[in-house]
């Protein structure tokens, strides 16, 4: 699953750049208004946000348990946001050692982009999407993760209102680590679940 481009997804980036020079050719909006308009969007949109905040949550006890009660306040306490036109509404759901959390947009692709940066290619492809929600460890397997049976796979589907992301276990032997080591240890897919740390 990870590396393929589904057929679905060149389908789309068509459609999107003939919108594009549809409303290029009317005088609507330029190129170049695009170009920055997405540029303005992804300033600053990284798995590097995402990590910031899971590093605080393990160093912090009280933030931990506000990021939990309420991402999208939480979060904002660290300049960050969901991100998106609208706003959305931030969920964090912790991996624990008997349940781990995975994320999928049935739907669409809905994602907090703000906090893990552009989604991959798989996470927004039919087949992870149909997928993960009817064999969820199957599909976990595939990223080279494999959970033992006693553990329980919950799998949140994002909307255009609510996103979640995946708050994982601390790993054994990072006690001594500050908040900025301990970020460099958490990768994307880790926040959306489909790895461990």
């Amino acid at each position: 699953m990870t590396g393929t481009t589904s057929h679905s997804d060149a389908l789309i980036s068509r459609q999107v750049r003939r919108l594009e020079t549809l409303l290029e050719d009317r005088g609507i909006v330029t190129g170049a208004a695009v170009d920055e308009a997405i540029d303005a969007f992804l300033t600053g949109a990284s798995a590097a946000g995402g990590a910031r905040v899971v590093a605080r949550a393990w160093t912090d006890p009280e933030f931990r348990a506000r990021l939990l009660a309420d991402g999208t306040t939480a979060v904002a306490e660290l300049g960050l946001s969901a991100g998106g036109v609208q706003p959305q509404r931030l969920r964090v759901v912790e991996n624990t050692a008997d349940t781990h959390n995975v994320v999928v947009c049935t739907l669409c692709s809905c994602y907090p982009i703000r906090l893990l940066g552009p989604s991959p290619s798989w996470y927004k492809s039919e087949a992870y999407r149909s997928r993960v929600v009817r064999e969820p460890r199957a599909v976990l397997a595939e990223f080279g993760l494999v959970l033992p049976d006693d553990v329980a796979v919950t799998v949140w589907d994002s909307t255009s209102e609510t996103r979640y992301m995946v708050l994982p276990r601390r790993p054994a032997g990072t006690e001594g680590l500050d908040e900025p080591s301990l970020a460099a240890l958490i990768t994307r897919n880790a926040l959306i679940g489909t790895a461990a740390l």
